[in-house]
């Protein structure tokens, strides 16, 4: 088989992506496994080679054609959208320009996907600000690939070794979170987190369901929710053959510990944040006393859509921007990741 080909967004030119892709570009062992080429501006990455001390050892070759890729380790492909002007390009500032081009590599990106040129897609992080100051009024990366998929049923999927982690709710306010917590949501999620893990190769997958309220509500003390939306979709995803050990919602303050103690295989969140901190407690590791991450760890995948989708689980790294200091460790995760759904896909 073909080692498949990795589509890289190179995200706002004003934050640490194209930095990032430098550095993970420049490890041998991503070549080894899939064909990468960055979705980008090629002057943007000639400036990232040297910002992150690689000049000398990798060149960056400027395509309009996938077909033109050499796909070779020293060489970084970058399928060149010359969208931004070097002469008003500014680190660390959100600007129209840079959320017009970050928006741009996203749609091209999504467009090669769907027409087979590419056979997995990453993406480094935009800004929202930015992108709605160009006039294109979404909340992030997965509202952008659910509409130019056409698709109206998906999540998100975080992942951090064998931590992984999707929700019922994403990007709204904690309280629209609660209400959106419904059977037939909760269920579709359940569905969603079987066939995800599937698709990295888990036979029988084990799913763990966290409650909403503290103690799952404590038989309706402090909420009804699990009683009336939680628990009818766990029994009916049951019914279908989906193996949840439990049988039953888990308290949210023990079922990430006891998912990464192998209980589960995947977890699902009733909401953002009740995802999203186990993960980035397990994956973000600051060093306290050299005062640097010494991993930002951690990949984002968007579950239901037709393509593959994989992200960095962290920002745009504006306060870190053009310094030479960014850590590549998500991005290397989130190619990897890419690549092994591509090849299941396969």
């Amino acid at each position: 088989m073909k080692k498949p080909i990795i589509g890289i967004t190179m995200g706002d030119p004003a934050g640490n992506g194209s930095e990032i892709s430098v550095k993970a570009l420049s490890r041998s062992e991503i070549y080894e496994q899939c064909r990468p080429v960055i979705i980008g501006d090629a002057a943007c990455m000639e400036e990232a080679v040297k910002i992150a001390g690689k000049e000398g050892q990798i060149k960056i070759h400027a395509i309009n054609d996938i077909k033109a890729a050499k796909f070779e380790y020293g060489t970084i492909d970058v399928y060149d959208m010359n969208l931004v002007n070097m002469d008003r390009h500014i680190f660390g500032k959100v600007s129209k320009m840079c959320g017009e081009a970050a928006f741009q590599y996203v749609v091209k990106v999504i467009e090669l996907a769907q027409s087979g040129e590419i056979d997995a897609t990453v993406t480094n992080a935009l800004n929202k600000e930015a992108i709605n100051m160009a006039g294109h009024h979404y909340s992030g990366h997965t509202e952008i690939y659910a509409e130019y998929t056409h698709t109206d049923k998906y999540t998100m999927m975080l992942a951090h070794e064998d931590l992984r982690v999707v929700h019922v709710s994403t990007h709204v306010s904690l309280r629209q979170a609660c209400d959106k917590v419904k059977k037939d949501r909760v269920l579709e999620v359940i569905r969603i987190a079987n066939d995800a893990c599937k698709a990295i190769g888990i036979e029988n997958p084990k799913i763990g369901v966290a409650g909403l309220n503290p103690h799952c509500g404590e038989n309706g003390l402090f909420g009804t929710e699990e009683i009336e939306e939680i628990q009818p979709a766990i029994d009916e995803a049951m019914a279908e053959g989906i193996n949840i050990p439990e049988k039953k919602p888990t308290p949210p303050d023990s079922i990430f510990s006891k998912a990464i103690g192998g209980w589960y295989d995947i977890v699902v969140a009733m909401y953002h944040d009740q995802g999203h901190i186990p993960l980035k407690v397990k994956g973000f590791v600051y060093n306290k006393e050299l005062k640097k991450w010494d991993a930002v760890a951690g990949v984002n995948v968007t579950l239901g859509i037709p393509v593959i989708r994989v992200s960095v689980d962290h920002g745009t790294g504006f306060d870190l921007a053009g310094k030479g200091e960014s850590n590549e460790l998500s991005l290397v995760n989130s190619i990897d990741y890419a690549t092994k759904l591509a090849v299941n896909k396969k």
